[in-house]
């Protein structure tokens, strides 16, 4: 059985955004599609996506969005 604490985050924001990622002819698509919730001893998340790609790829990166 695992420890319950090791997946409890450590905010109530997320840490990190989920991006549905499209190649175009110049640059990416990128749309966002989820959000992710690091666990408190750091070696995993918790991920809530909104909708799953059936292309492209997912790109989770650090929320840098102002609360």
């Amino acid at each position: 059985m695992s420890d319950s604490k090791s997946n409890e985050t450590t905010s109530k924001a997320p840490s990190h955004i989920a991006y549905h990622v499209r190649d175009g002819k110049d640059k990416g698509f990128w749309t966002r599609i989820g959000v992710a919730w690091q666990h408190k001893d750091g070696k995993g998340f918790n991920i809530q996506l909104d909708v799953a790609p059936l292309d492209g790829r997912i790109q989770v990166r650090v929320s840098n969005e102002q609360k």
